[in-house]
């Protein structure tokens, strides 16, 4: 099995939200069986709920994230994991500090599909903040998931994806 571990700030906005519509992406490939998708965050305490806005973005595209709990990043979560794609330069150079050894495997999001621009923390603002982002984060996936693949070696063309019912 193979991990790809998002990163954010707090592990309650974007990362959480990132984790959950990349896991829907891999499963609807027929990957869940090989690829884990994880999150947690450089500056996250323990334990908390993903915003309530995050919860609702979620919830209108048919995705649960009410069981989401925030989780500092720490070095065994880095050395888990195969790929870890964070949202800011910035969380970058946090992992940096803590794990240089990793640095390695550490992208920009944005780096997948052959950006290299932050995604902005919609934290505080308004529910259509968190639309745009997940709009976003959406976009960054699907056009960044080939290259995330290719680094895990994975052939999504080998798996059996789930028939339609």
């Amino acid at each position: 099995m193979k991990t790809i571990l998002i990163v954010c700030t707090a592990n309650i906005c974007r990362s959480p939200m990132a984790a959950a519509l990349l896991r829907k992406r891999i499963a609807d490939l027929g990957l869940a069986d090989q690829v884990a998708v994880e999150s947690a965050g450089v500056w996250a305490r323990e334990g908390f709920e993903a915003s309530a806005e995050a919860i609702a973005v979620l919830n209108q595209r048919g995705i649960a994230l009410e069981e989401h709990r925030s989780r500092p990043v720490s070095v065994t979560l880095l050395q888990e994991a195969d790929i870890i794609l964070v949202m800011e330069e910035a969380h970058r150079r946090s992992l940096f500090y803590l794990a240089p050894q990793h640095l390695g495997k550490v992208f920009l999001l944005t780096e997948m599909s052959g950006g290299d621009e932050d995604v902005a923390d919609p934290y505080g603002g308004e529910i259509k903040d968190y639309t745009v982002t997940v709009k976003l984060l959406e976009k960054l996936i699907e056009a960044g998931l080939p290259q995330m693949l290719a680094r895990l070696k994975i052939n999504p063309l080998a798996a059996t994806a789930p028939s339609a019912a």
